[in-house]
């Protein structure tokens, strides 16, 4: 089966992810918060992906390619608000919404590339999604400290959001093309 599809999206939220995860650190000091707070932080991430993926997993399977949609569009939103962020209590609700996010990205993404491959015949199709997803967060690194020396730590967060939207946008439309041929067989 055809997996292009799924490794270019995740391809984009790697990217997406990879660019902002070792820049965050600096923006939180940047509020003048600890590196007490930032474990804090990141375990309330860790915390509400634990909680939503015990409560997405019985919805998982008639809704996959939906929720990784929503995923990304959620890191979408979660990117756009952090330069906003003016205190710690809104870190830490972004830190909830982007923990719920990445459940569902997380969750959908291994379904997926389950579903879309023939059993006995993985191997090759998760090497390459590993390949690909790896080259796009290391590449995300180095642009996001070139973004940073040049631009603004800002200008980082909305050009993740920006390939958290591309993520979506390639689902969605794998989405819709995947329906309207099942429609058009009927």
């Amino acid at each position: 089966m055809q997996i292009n599809w799924l490794i270019r999206s995740q391809a984009m939220f790697t990217m997406a992810a990879g660019m902002i995860y070792p820049y965050y650190l600096l923006f939180l000091k940047n509020l003048g918060n600890s590196f007490s707070k930032y474990g804090l932080a990141f375990a309330v991430f860790t915390l509400s992906s634990a909680l939503v993926s015990q409560w997405l997993g019985s919805r998982l399977d008639r809704s996959a390619k939906r929720l990784l949609v929503f995923g990304s569009l959620g890191m979408m939103v979660a990117m756009t608000v952090f330069p906003l962020v003016s205190s710690y209590v809104e870190v830490l609700i972004v830190q909830v919404v982007m923990g719920a996010c990445s459940a569902m990205q997380k969750m959908s993404e291994r379904l997926l590339l389950a579903d879309n491959t023939v059993s006995g015949q993985r191997g090759g199709a998760i090497g390459a999604f590993q390949f690909w997803t790896s080259i796009a967060s290391g590449l995300a690194v180095v642009a996001g400290g070139f973004l940073i020396d040049w631009l603004t730590i800002n200008t980082l967060f909305y050009t993740s959001a920006l390939l958290y939207g591309v993520s979506a946008l390639i689902v969605w439309r794998t989405q819709l093309n995947t329906q309207s041929g099942s429609s058009g067989g009927s």
